[in-house]
């Protein structure tokens, strides 16, 4: 039973063009929170359990009274969060979780002290995913978390873990890389897209790494940009009910917080999409179900 669904973040509304669905199971939702009503014997998850989960966009959502969710997508749901605060978790922070640990091909997990002494830019840092970045990157051990933002967010992505906060309206991060020597970084994780993907290529150390999960690096990359054996790749989250129990233990260890911008009951579906969309929406938007 699904209590509540989440909205995803803006660059991620693209993702379903990926999938194919069948035309009458659409059903929009990829974040559920909610209590099992049924399930196999074997299943570690049994009927009354509170659980959470992301589900892939080739399957029907949780913007539905029920929804089907496989045992591999599923993990409890952290005891200190209320239900659509549980649904604001799965999709930003599991995207979160393996942009760093699964694509930067740098480390395993907040357990590897592989991350000391590395260096790390996030742009879009105080959205849904970037946000959660800037905290997993900070348990991680990162040396330096450098956030992009906009006017009135530097405080805020410095709360998250960033040791430095760059308003990209000001400066660009090809621009603040060039202002002092040294400032590059190991990993760049794009959350946004468009020029500040451009500028995230002069940001980036030779043999690094520049991840976007909103478009394709490669495309990005100004002409005649000189930089030698950096590792892009765009990428899309797969749903990892192990990696989301990790999470889970975070946020009861109050590690890692989500951010809700805003709750809004199912009928007014609409009205969700236009906020994610107008990309005024800081943290996650969620849909009240039941």
């Amino acid at each position: 039973m699904a209590s509540a669904a989440s909205i995803p973040p803006t660059g991620q509304l693209i993702w379903h063009t990926y999938v194919t669905f069948k035309k009458e199971e659409t059903v929009p939702g990829p974040d559920v929170a909610g209590t099992v009503v049924l399930a196999p014997p074997s299943s570690p998850f049994q009927p009354g359990d509170q659980v959470y989960a992301r589900i892939p966009y080739s399957r029907p959502g949780a913007a539905r009274d029920h929804t089907i969710v496989l045992t591999g997508e599923l993990a409890r749901k952290p005891k200190n969060l209320s239900w659509e605060e549980a649904a604001a978790v799965p999709l930003s922070a599991l995207t979160a979780w393996q942009a760093l640990f699964d694509q930067s091909g740098l480390w395993s997990g907040p357990e590897d002290d592989r991350a000391k002494g590395k260096r790390i830019a996030v742009t879009a840092a105080s959205g849904a995913v970037g946000m959660w970045i800037l905290q997993i990157a900070k348990i991680a051990g990162f040396e330096a978390v450098i956030g992009t933002c906009g006017d009135g967010n530097e405080e805020f992505v410095l709360s998250k873990g960033a040791t430095e906060a760059v308003n990209y309206k000001k400066t660009s991060l090809t621009e603040w890389a060039a202002e002092k020597e040294g400032r590059k970084v190991d990993l760049v994780i794009d959350c946004f897209g468009g020029k500040s993907l451009v500028d995230a290529w002069g940001c980036v150390k030779d043999g690094g790494v520049l991840i976007s999960m909103v478009g394709s690096p490669e495309e990005a990359k100004p002409a005649g940009m000189e930089v030698k054996d950096v590792k892009s790749h765009f990428f899309i989250m797969e749903p990892r009910g192990d990696q989301l129990q990790k999470i889970t233990g975070l946020v009861e260890q109050e590690k890692c917080t989500p951010l809700l911008d805003s709750v809004y009951p199912l009928e007014k579906f609409q009205e969700a999409t236009d906020k994610v969309e107008s990309r005024r929406a800081r943290g996650k938007v969620v849909l009240k179900v039941l």
